[in-house]
């Protein structure tokens, strides 16, 4: 198996973004949700406010120079947000929750960033890496504090990645493989501490939702 350098540009996006990374999980909807202190309508509007934001992500055509991991259809999650949002009674996600000012802010940012490859994929590693780990730490909560089902969760489930663990080693060897100038290496930094900025921003609005 390769391993990512402990030096590589994985490990350097990771260290730049603790801080971004840290403040975004201790949101207090998302600190609830953990705790059990919602309910599983909770977790409802937060599922539909994430499937703009993935259908947003998962739209952008693939280009030739793109590298390998950035069109990966095993990490595709819109499908499976919307099959969930159906079995959790909202299957007119688009007209019962309409997107927040916060999730326009975020997809917007995502289409507008499409084009450049270093930033578009600071959101890419934002999204699918938190969900290859942590996700499955929120999955596991809101089937044991909401009742949530295994329909209603497949969001969380890679099917076509036998390995997780794995995977997310090998996605780290492709950011540590694209080579990137010092400008662009910074753009990507830059933008991923901004995805969770955004993140966070989501989390505040549908706390106050």
């Amino acid at each position: 198996m390769r391993i990512t350098s402990a030096t590589g540009l994985a490990a350097r996006l990771r260290d730049a973004t603790s801080t971004q990374h840290r403040e975004t999980e201790a949101r207090s909807f998302v600190v609830d949700l953990m705790q059990g202190a919602l309910d599983l309508q909770a977790y409802t509007r937060y599922l539909a406010q994430y499937a703009y934001v993935y259908r947003t992500l998962e739209s952008r055509n693939a280009r030739p120079d793109d590298p390998e991991f950035v069109n990966d259809p095993a990490l595709l999650r819109f499908p499976s947000i919307v099959s969930d949002l159906s079995n959790l009674g909202a299957a007119d996600w688009e007209t019962s929750h309409p997107p927040l000012p916060a999730t326009r802010d975020y997809t917007q940012r995502i289409e507008s960033v499409s084009s450049n490859l270093p930033r578009y994929v600071a959101h890419h590693y934002t999204r699918y890496l938190g969900d290859l780990s942590g996700g499955q730490a929120i999955a596991k909560r809101v089937a044991e504090h909401y009742g949530a089902t295994d329909n209603q969760l497949s969001f969380y489930r890679f099917d076509a990645i036998d390995r997780p663990g794995r995977f997310r080693v090998e996605y780290r060897h492709g950011l540590d493989s694209l080579n990137l100038g010092d400008r662009d290496e910074a753009d990507l930094i830059a933008e991923a501490q901004l995805a969770f900025r955004l993140n966070a921003d989501l989390f505040d609005a549908l706390g106050a939702s």
